[in-house]
């Protein structure tokens, strides 16, 4: 069942219900999906803290640290930090909303499971509420070749870009983007392109080209909803992570960039740079075939 803000841009994208084919949200997390959590040393998270920001983070751990305990509990040996840092001690069985994605970029295979999340120690409990696959399109196949050891990165913030930072976004090929709406849960999807597809305009503005994808539609629904995003870019290279909340909104025309349907304009609230959060190191093999070519503006 979609929620309004979905609906409303389903709409405004002229989808049908035949055009959504396969593509359908379950409470409970199938036999084939609980073995792929297993081998997975990766999953992304998004979610809202208590000022209302959305934020999203990365966990890292040995294949199995993600994993379900039974058809709607998946337990994660892992508690985020940085912008995370409380969000989830609710002192609540019912938890905090929360979104999550597992992502194998070797295989360019990845499924969300959204639902609601309470700190057990030292590790996550999730109540899942929607559990589906998604399509390979736009991931960039990278092979795993390091696992650094746990290390104590630096962190640093700021309300706005600085140069070197504009520069990490402006040649990106991959990021993750959180949404949350009242009521409705936490979302986080990847968003993927040819480097340059997201265009920084400055040091608090982006824009990037929403592409033909699954056309459910939960981020733009959530954003529908409620403007409050969060951003996360990765050096894949050496764990770095660049964390961004703020504010997006849908432009409709595509301003002919090539291969958008729309557009999404981001406006920067806050950023949190921390150094080695992740603990994978990986290296790029090649581009998705689906990619368009990035709009030089």
């Amino acid at each position: 069942m979609r929620h309004p803000g979905e609906q409303a841009v389903q709409r405004r994208a002229g989808v049908r219900a035949p055009d959504l084919g396969s593509a359908r949200t379950r409470a409970e997390i199938p036999d084939a999906a609980a073995e792929f959590l297993r081998e997975q040393p990766m999953l992304l998270i998004g979610a809202a803290d208590a000022e209302g920001l959305v934020w999203a983070g990365v966990l890292t751990g040995a294949p199995g640290f993600a994993r379900a305990a039974d058809a709607r509990t998946l337990v994660v040996d892992a508690v985020p930090g940085g912008p995370f840092t409380g969000v989830f001690d609710t002192g609540n069985d019912a938890g905090h909303d929360i979104g999550t994605l597992a992502v194998e970029p070797q295989t360019r295979r990845r499924m969300r499971i959204n639902g609601r999340a309470r700190r057990d120690g030292g590790r996550l409990v999730i109540r899942t509420d929607q559990v589906y696959a998604n399509c390979p399109k736009y991931l960039q196949r990278r092979t795993l070749t390091g696992v650094a050891g746990p290390g104590g990165g630096t962190s640093t913030a700021g309300d706005r870009l600085t140069a070197a930072q504009r520069a990490w976004i402006g040649e990106a090929d991959t990021f993750f983007v959180a949404t949350h709406a009242d009521g409705l849960g936490a979302d986080v999807s990847h968003r993927g392109g040819s480097p340059g597809f997201v265009e920084v305009v400055d040091d608090r503005r982006l824009v990037w080209p929403d592409y033909a994808g699954n056309s459910m539609y939960m981020t733009l629904g959530n954003l529908e909803l409620n403007p409050a995003a969060g951003l996360l870019f990765l050096d894949w290279s050496n764990g770095d992570a660049l964390h961004l909340t703020g504010r997006a909104r849908v432009d409709w025309d595509p301003h002919d960039v090539p291969g958008a349907r729309r557009l999404v304009e981001f406006e920067l609230d806050r950023v949190v740079h921390v150094t080695g959060e992740s603990t994978l190191r990986w290296t790029f093999e090649d581009a998705s075939r689906f990619n368009p070519p990035a709009a030089r503006r």
